[in-house]
């Protein structure tokens, strides 16, 4: 049996084997993991409310990133790619880095069979090292259903679920609401026959 070593990469070459990169990876704790591709149903739901979201804060204080931006996490030292950030008021970016985010106040991810445990568990405790962060969405892509996550007080969140096509999400840190119909605008739900 032959035993794999894991292989630990300094920041430094993580960000430039990025920079170069054809696909995405995160860097955590020293291990570069390569990020799947995402389906035809994630791309449509982040897209969705990315842009709803977007025009919504057109003349607000507030800056939408989709996935194409990179969020630092110094704590746990891990960079990632979360699906929707939303900054209140100036984004602060990591050693004067215009690709790389420290400030998130709400984070949405759009969960796939392969990163659903992490995004929920891992994910979200790492995510809470941030000072600024205070909601997080978990968004189902092959059914209606949502967890939303708010910062109530220090180490306390509370929980609202969605599951009906005809609710509306309303953020409790900004001012913002969407309808689930549009959050799932377009997406293909595989039916099942019994």
């Amino acid at each position: 049996m032959q035993v794999t070593e894991k292989r630990y990469s300094t920041i430094e070459e993580y960000l430039a084997l990025e920079e170069k990169a054809d696909s995405r990876s995160e860097y955590i704790d020293g291990e570069i993991i390569p990020m799947a591709g995402g389906s035809a149903n994630h791309n449509r739901i982040a897209g969705n409310f990315y842009a709803v979201m977007n025009f919504a804060f057109k003349r607000e204080n507030y800056e939408v990133f989709n996935s194409d931006m990179r969020l630092w996490l110094p704590k746990p030292r891990i960079y990632t790619y979360p699906d929707v950030m939303v900054i209140a008021g100036e984004p602060e970016f990591f050693e004067n880095r215009k690709d790389i985010i420290t400030n998130p106040k709400v984070i949405i991810e759009v969960l796939s069979k392969s990163t659903e445990s992490y995004d929920r568990e891992d994910k979200f405790k790492a995510y809470r090292t941030i000072p600024s962060f205070e909601e997080y969405l978990l968004i189902e892509q092959d059914i209606i259903y949502i967890r939303h996550y708010s910062k109530t007080s220090n180490k306390r969140w509370s929980l609202q679920e969605y599951d009906e096509e005809d609710e509306k999400i309303s953020l409790t840190t900004i001012p913002f609401e969407i309808t689930l119909q549009d959050l799932y605008n377009k997406v293909k739900f595989d039916t099942i026959e019994s």
